[in-house]
């Protein structure tokens, strides 16, 4: 069992332990888990999906939430799906901040408006600026692996290390939107960086 570190005050009681698997990825961890030596793309967005999810342990949002993002935690997915299965049943039943989860998949960022975390596919990266752009100061954390998505702007890039899956966080476009992140996420983050242009 990898262990997992929770926010102060969230450790879960002990009828919560079959919710382990989703949390195998846990960002909060100082290795990430090693990915197979001739790992699928499956295998590697199993990891991610379960990243996704403990990401929204670990940012908080502006205390005003909009109406459309105030019924349900909604996980969306922008352009071309790579996490097939994975992700909706590495989320089924779970939920955050006191709102069921939900994924929706979209096709246009102008449709962003139910979604608290967003992820961009990578066949999307001719149009990152434009996405960027509209999500902007949204309060949407937007994530990635995109190659430099953090360092053009993005919230939270994907980057396999040494086999395993890690993170890079642009702190800075975060902020911008209102979300703050965790500092144990900061602290084992790959990179934080500062201040780059959405999309450039």
């Amino acid at each position: 069992m990898i262990p997992v570190i929770y926010p102060s005050g969230t450790r879960p009681r002990a009828n919560d332990r079959t919710r382990s698997f989703m949390l195998a990825a846990a960002l909060v961890i100082l290795a990430a888990t090693s990915l197979p030596a001739q790992e699928s793309k499956p295998g590697e967005y199993q990891v991610k999906a379960a990243y996704l999810f403990n990401f929204g342990k670990f940012v908080k949002w502006p205390a005003a939430i909009p109406a459309e993002k105030d019924t349900s935690f909604t996980f969306c997915v922008l352009g071309h799906d790579p996490f097939g299965p994975a992700l909706d049943s590495i989320l089924a039943g779970e939920d955050l901040a006191g709102k069921p989860v939900t994924v929706r998949r979209i096709a246009r960022p102008q449709d962003s408006g139910p979604c608290r975390v967003l992820f961009i596919s990578s066949t999307e990266e001719s149009h990152l600026k434009e996405i960027l752009t509209v999500v902007d100061e949204s309060g949407v954390l937007t994530v990635s692996d995109i190659p430099g998505f953090s360092r053009r702007g993005g919230m939270i890039q994907f980057v396999v290390e040494g086999n395993k899956v890690r993170f890079e966080i642009n702190l800075t476009s975060a902020e911008n939107a209102k979300l703050i992140l965790s500092s144990e996420l900061l602290k084992v983050a790959a990179a934080v960086r500062r201040n780059a242009p959405p999309g450039d």
